[in-house]
């Protein structure tokens, strides 16, 4: 049966987080003429994934996460992902900025913080591998001015909470980059909607749920939106369709019928942080530290103590501890695991399923972790904590995705994000996770180089270097660059530069 439309449009976003506000931001920079539409199933924007408090808000730089840069068979170590993420940062970095300069940005401190990234490790063998690990880093320009020690007092002036009370003869150690920032996603991504609405041709639909995606004869896609108040739904043509949607946004690739989809499935993990407000404690630390993950642990595991700053005030985060849900987001449904499998996904989750049992055993093990377990392990970071110092706070869902991978295997688990379109590019889907909101910026750039070519040749580039200077340059290898860049956005936004 032909669906009855009731308004066509340019563009349409599914989603009301960080993703879609970076893209949709861009686009109306780019041509406000442009109509532009977002639908957000809940009440606000920024409410799942982006939400202030549902992630680390690292500024992810690759700074100090470890998971990306593994020690290979040889003993080496590959810095090459944790560069790739290192400069896509400076993408969001020269987006933000320019948005200051613009004044859609009042005040950058209205969502981004100086904050020290610090790597800590325990024990020889973990000190062997972090001090290998800083010579490869530090031997590149992006990570000048990286600093490292073994020395327990040294450490103590960088976070005296890690040293206060540990034995002093453990072998310990960290790096730091003083370089770094805390990232308050949820406050951008209102920032970001609240200029968009100041725009033209924009709206902005909330409690408005996408429930299909189909393409018509003409080519363009049919957009199903439900209304989840009044229980009424309308059909919208759109040009271009980005689904930004976080875990539901599985459902909508498979509903969209694209082959390119065909064969993705999703793994649901959530979290859980020990938090805490009191100032004695929270003064004591403006930093964020990470260690190890455990074996078969997923990266948004990776145990650290955060500093967070959030809406002015100063708190502490540690955690997450991992667990396993079958919602595939926090306001979701615990039936989204089993409507995501189907009959061309089934064999990639089995495969998955089967060579991941580690990471099962894992997950399964934090699950039944007790209150006394857990605290147990903010202690090997901070050995004077108290119980009555932290409370148990639920961080959001995050969904990994399981990619089809033939002919070698039916399917992997991806821990990334990854960037699903249609043949002609007129629907991306985003899918994953981490590093996810810090590399925004650099999403949708990519978007845009593949959807919208003929824009970009036709007047769009000259106005995309004016908002990305470094658009076209490889800042892992233009080290003068790299460095201006760094210099000018640090001025802008109000951060350390060395």
């Amino acid at each position: 049966m032909k669906k009855q439309i009731s308004s066509e449009t340019d563009i349409i976003l599914v989603g009301a987080g960080i993703m879609s506000a970076t893209l949709g931001s861009f686009l109306k920079e780019l041509d406000p003429t442009l109509k532009v539409q977002i639908f957000e199933r809940l009440n606000q924007c920024g409410l799942e994934s982006s939400d202030s408090w549902n992630n680390a808000g690292t500024g992810h730089a690759a700074n100090c996460e470890m998971n990306y840069t593994p020690e290979l068979k040889d003993g080496s170590i590959d810095i090459h992902e944790a560069l790739e993420v290192n400069t896509e940062f400076d993408i969001s970095r020269q987006f933000w900025s320019y948005l200051v300069k613009e004044g859609k940005i009042q005040n950058p401190q209205d969502f981004i913080h100086s904050c020290p990234h610090m790597s800590f490790v325990q024990g020889a063998d973990s000190v062997a591998f972090l001090k290998k690990r800083f010579e490869k880093m530090s031997a590149s320009h992006c990570y000048h001015g990286m600093e490292y020690t073994e020395s327990h007092e040294e450490i103590a002036k960088w976070t005296p909470l890690i040293t206060d009370g540990r034995d002093p003869n453990e072998p310990i150690a960290m790096t730091r980059m003083i370089t770094g920032a805390d990232v308050d996603y949820g406050a951008l991504t209102r920032i970001l909607i609240g200029a968009l609405e100041e725009s033209e041709n924009f709206t902005l639909s909330y409690q408005q749920e996408v429930i299909d995606i189909a393409r018509d004869s003409n080519g363009r896609w049919l957009v199903t939106v439900k209304d989840t108040v009044l229980k009424e739904t309308k059909v919208i043509s759109s040009k271009f369709v980005f689904v930004g949607a976080g875990g539901r946004a599985i459902e909508l690739l498979q509903k969209s019928g694209i082959p390119e989809g065909k064969g993705y499935g999703g793994f649901p993990v959530s979290g859980i942080w020990l938090r805490s407000d009191e100032a004695s404690i929270v003064d004591q630390h403006h930093a964020k530290v990470y260690s190890k993950a455990a074996k078969g642990s997923p990266p948004m595991s990776v145990p650290h103590l955060d500093t967070r700053i959030i809406g002015g005030n100063k708190s502490l985060l540690f955690g997450p501890y991992a667990g396993f849900s079958t919602k595939f987001l926090k306001h979701g449904s615990y039936a989204d695991l089993f409507k995501s499998v189907k009959p061309g996904n089934i064999l990639p989750m089995l495969d998955v399923a089967k060579d991941n049992m580690g990471l099962v055993e894992y997950l399964i093990g934090q699950v039944l972790q007790t209150s006394h377990h857990q605290f147990a392990a903010l202690q090997s970071f901070y050995p004077q904590a108290l119980k009555e110092n932290w409370r148990e706070v639920v961080a959001g869902q995050r969904v990994q995705i399981i990619k089809p991978d033939k002919p070698e295997k039916e399917g992997i688990l991806e821990f990334g994000t990854e960037l699903v379109s249609s043949s002609d590019e007129s629907l991306v889907v985003l899918l994953g996770a981490s590093p996810g909101a810090s590399t925004a910026a650099f999403i949708a750039l990519n978007v845009l180089q593949k959807s919208f070519k003929e824009q970009l040749s036709d007047g769009w580039e000259a106005k995309l270097k004016e908002m990305i200077p470094t658009f076209g340059i490889d800042l892992k290898v233009d080290a003068d660059a790299c460095r201006a860049t760094r210099e000018s956005t640090a001025k802008t936004l109000g951060l350390e530069f060395i």
